[in-house]
This record gives C-alpha cells, structure tokens and sequence, in this order.
C-alpha cells in the first residue's frame, strides 16, 4: 500500500511540474525600439550571467530579472542557462563575494519589465509568451 500511494505522489508531481513549465512558455524580450533584433541562447545566458555586460552591436545590455522564486525566473534560467535556483544563487554569490559584479535589478512581474524595456532600448528581460505585447520584440525561444 505505501509503494502504491508513493508512486502515485510522485506521478503526480511529475505531471505537475510538466505541466506548468510547458504552460509558461518563457520568452527573452527587448523594447520593440531595439537596435538588437536576435541574440542567440548562448548570447542571452553570458547577459544574466554577467559574463558580458554588452550586445553584439557594442551597445550597454541592461538585463531586467523578475524576483527570486518566481516561476517565470525559474523557467527562464534553466531553459537559457541549464542553472536551477541553487545554482543560480550560488553563481551570483561567488561573483559578489570576488566583487566581479552584481545580479541584474529584479522586478516583480511581466508588466513591470515591459515598462522598463519601453524606457530603455538597452534593456533586455523575459517574460511568459502570454504576456508579449507590440511594445516588446521576441529574440528566440529556447
């Protein structure tokens, strides 16, 4: 009975998990102003990992995060960076602590990176395909 009940928690938590990271659908988005048209999932990984502080056309990127915890964050990073939360927290840790950077500025939702994407062209963020608009321009989906 327990190895029944076990199996059936943990299908069930398979699906879920599934489930809601296929119904997010994270993309990476720029203002639709935007010199930048396409960037390559390498190319937006190095952004919000710091790694590279500029676009391939030379231009400041300005990477915009939503909140640590959110599903939206935890889909974009593993989807472009293969990194969960653990690893994400502890990449960011060691590049503070080495004083070779700072995580990029975190807002609280989709509606909120778009505002700060229509106010710089430099900016680039992510958010659930749902809630693209004509003010953002799509880069690629991984």
């Amino acid at each position: 009975m327990k190895i029944r009940s076990l199996l059936a928690t943990v299908a069930s938590a398979l699906l879920s998990v599934g489930g809601n990271a296929a119904a997010a659908d994270i993309v990476a988005v720029v203002s639709s102003a935007s010199a930048i048209t396409e960037l390559s999932k390498a190319q937006i990984s190095e952004i919000f990992l710091g790694r590279v502080s500029r676009f391939p056309n030379g231009a400041l990127a300005v990477p915009i995060d939503q909140e640590e915890g959110s599903q939206a964050r935890d889909e974009f990073y593993l989807a472009y960076t293969g990194k969960s939360p653990a690893q994400l927290k502890a990449h960011w840790a060691k590049i503070v602590f080495t004083g070779r950077g700072q995580p990029p500025k975190a807002v609280p939702n989709s509606s909120e990176i778009r505002r700060l994407l229509a106010a710089n062209p430099q900016a680039i963020g992510y958010l659930e395909r749902s809630a693209v608009d004509s003010s953002v321009r799509v880069l690629i989906q991984p």
